[in-house]
């Protein structure tokens, strides 16, 4: 199938095509991204309003909604000009008024002739004990009652859109529902309940309360599925395409590797052989390894690495390793020197910084081979950078990536083994719909002798017992972060910035105790601060969040976080992480403004109780939702416009192993369940996976 199938053109027309729809609306639905009638079937009401008719307002409970039939009395003119007309009516059971502003001429009096019966619906209040309805959203003749939906739903809008142009474009929109093959396993839509495709947007449009609303409503959870599985689907699919991407068997000897083990003070944790033992079996099979390696902080993703990057040296060949900036790479290179001594390896680093005679020759080192270990930032895939035999990649931060770039990276062709680091700790739903497309390897035990991080909650009313704790710890030696919210002060946030901080820190401990880094800097002003606190030479770091990711100065063993009810959990248990690398005690002392919200003080509480950043993790998705979590915008996580991660997240691993299953059993997607699920394909516009069919 090489385009979209006929069957579908209707709800990929342009959405002027629906009734009721101009330019002009067209125009402000596209501000909330329905721009076809396939967006409008999947913009889902969020509420609904009960509009199901009362004989009597008699008993009920006042602000609600009601829709009752009256019958109509006088009429009350406003009694100044701009103030409200009033039209007394009655029901089977009470008197009640309706209000109106601005009515003009007759027309109250063609809407509610005295003496009429009428339907009424809209908000019942009662105002100075008399009950009233301010401009009912309707006034209905009798016979014409079926105008009023029983349960009326609502839309989320925008401004120049009501809900009468939303209810009539989804009207329009279900009126097109083509017919289509079920793509979903029989076995699971019958275990778990669910409705058709057609008959789950039909009643997911149509509540008939809060409970058809819910995310575990079945026609919701139907829909939330059908996205999750062509996600799941696509990535399934660039994974084969991984797969089938011709690897090299890449044989690790162990002559090298058994000799650093030997040379090392402590064992390899059960975590760190496990994954070791899965990434050699990778890189020694005939198909490209595509492996995530996810660890806590202080976890020893270090070791593996580079246990890894000597497989490839065994092999005769070269690894090379990436880090996102020229800090992380320089500190990967301080983490695999003692390492690779112990190897007798020759290990260099390539950044942007390398220039002329210098660049030239490690160049040209690579490519001879004399160079078996590179360390860098991208400036690695420069063009003018050759391998002799590059056999591994090793990634670090991947959540800087998305899947696109990550297929960008193994297009480059050469068949080598890619491994991606990671030392954020993602809970497993959001695992799956980032890196669903790679194999996991997790490392959740701490090496022996780390010790815990002492961690307390400090107000910000006693930032003087932080300071003097401070230079008492200089005293002895001691460094210690100090993370400040933002760089400058803006007027809206009244944080204190960076910039202040250093300044009062510098007058309390002294000049040359001090160094700053933040991310407006310069790039060579930031690294110089930063070697001067790795080499000792200032004592404290006054820093933004630049720190939390791979940072390493063992003698630091403070970490101060001021407003640290202002990070999100998985930043702050980073941000601790920098600290108790070393011998002496370690302390994070978190400063928060009172009076702290409830999820603010539970947040802290989480921190104060666990260091497993795998169960921090999972608690800040539950608090905080996986957007705002990662950061939706930056993280490569794919947008939904019905899955809710945060609710429906066991869907997500359910999604995985059905894709995976699908394509086992039917490669090429010819089966009637695989040409159904072509047809998703198209719907959910995933045409990086079409492309990966036709080309699979």
């Amino acid at each position: 199938m090489t385009g979209r199938p006929a069957s579908l053109f209707p709800l990929f027309a342009q959405i002027e095509t629906l009734a009721g729809i101009g330019a002009k609306t067209a125009q402000a639905l596209s501000q909330i991204g329905v721009e076809r009638p396939r967006d409008m079937l999947f913009t889902l009401p969020h509420s609904v309003v009960d509009r199901r008719p009362v004989d009597t307002i008699q008993g009920v409970a006042a602000p609600a909604v009601v829709t009752v039939t009256v019958t109509v009395g006088a009429h009350l003119p406003a009694r100044r000009r701009g103030g409200p007309a009033r039209v007394l009516v009655e029901d089977a059971g009470a008197e009640f008024q309706l209000v109106f502003f601005h009515a003009k001429g007759d027309w109250l009096t063609r809407q509610l002739p005295p003496g009429s019966r009428r339907i009424v619906s809209g908000k019942l209040e009662v105002f100075d004990g008399i009950a009233q309805m301010v401009h009912p959203d309707y006034i209905l003749a009798e016979e014409a009652a079926d105008e009023i939906a029983r349960f009326e739903p609502i839309y989320p809008l925008t401004a120049g859109v009501t809900q009468k142009v939303m209810a009539k474009a989804a009207a329009g929109a279900l009126a097109r529902l083509p017919v289509l093959e079920e793509w979903i396993d029989p076995a699971l839509r019958a275990r778990e309940g669910w409705p058709g495709w057609a008959d789950a947007l039909r009643v997911a449009h149509a509540p008939k309360g809060m409970a058809d609303l819910a995310p575990q409503a079945p026609a919701r959870l139907r829909l939330a599925y059908d996205e999750l599985f062509a996600h799941q689907l696509t990535l399934a699919l660039a994974r084969r395409m991984q797969r089938r991407a011709k690897g090299r068997v890449t044989q690790a000897t162990g002559a090298v590797s058994q000799q650093v083990l030997a040379a090392l003070p402590y064992q390899p944790t059960g975590a760190q052989q496990r994954a070791v033992a899965e990434i050699l079996a990778d890189m020694a099979s005939p198909r490209r390894m595509h492996r995530l390696l996810q660890g806590d902080v202080g976890a020893g993703k270090t070791l593996v690495a580079f246990l890894a990057l000597l497989a490839a040296v065994e092999a005769g060949g070269q690894g090379v390793m990436m880090a996102p900036t020229e800090i992380l790479a320089r500190q990967h290179l301080d983490g695999l020197a003692p390492l690779a001594a112990l190897a007798g390896v020759r290990l260099e680093i390539l950044t942007g910084r390398d220039k002329g005679g210098e660049r030239a020759a490690k160049l040209s080192d690579l490519a001879s081979g004399a160079i078996q270990i590179l360390v860098g930032t991208h400036a690695v895939f420069q063009k003018d950078v050759h391998f002799q035999d590059l056999r591994l990649s090793i990634i670090d931060e991947q959540h800087r990536f998305g899947v696109a770039q990550r297929m960008e990276l193994g297009a480059k062709g050469q068949a080598v083994d890619v491994l991606v680091m990671t030392a954020t700790p993602i809970p497993r739903s959001l695992a799956l719909a980032q890196y669903g497309d790679m194999d996991v390897s997790v490392l959740d035990e701490k090496p022996p002798g780390r010790k815990p991080v002492k961690t307390a909650l400090i107000s910000n009313g006693r930032l003087d017992e932080v300071v003097a704790h401070l230079r008492k710890a200089i005293a002895e030696g001691r460094q210690a972060y100090w993370v400040c919210p933002l760089v400058e002060e803006s007027e809206v946030v009244d944080l204190t910035s960076a910039e202040d901080r250093f300044a009062m820190l510098r007058a309390a401990l002294g000049e040359a105790h001090v160094g700053l880094v933040h991310g407006q800097m310069p790039v060579a002003q930031k690294d110089a601060a930063m070697s001067d606190f790795v080499a000792g030479r200032s004592r404290v770091l006054v820093a933004t969040t630049v720190i939390e990711v791979g940072v390493n100065v063992p003698n630091a063993s403070i970490m101060v976080i001021e407003r640290a009810e202002t990070f999100g959990l998985a930043q702050l248990h980073q941000l601790r992480g920098r600290v108790g690398r070393g011998a002496a005690d370690s302390t994070c002392l978190m400063i928060y403004q009172p009076p702290l919200s409830e999820t603010g003080e539970r947040r802290l509480q989480i921190l104060r109780e666990s260091e497993d950043g795998f169960r921090i993790a999972e608690e800040d998705l539950a608090m905080r939702g996986a957007g705002d979590m990662i950061g939706t915008a930056q993280s490569g996580l794919p947008r939904f416009r019905i899955a809710d991660l945060d609710r429906q997240a066991g869907l997500m691993a359910v999604a995985q192993t059905d894709a995976r299953a699908l394509l086992h059993a039917d490669p090429e997607l010819a089966s009637p369940r695989g040409q159904a699920a072509r047809v998703l394909l198209w719907l959910m516009e995933q045409d990086r996976a079409i492309k990966l069919i036709d080309v699979g």
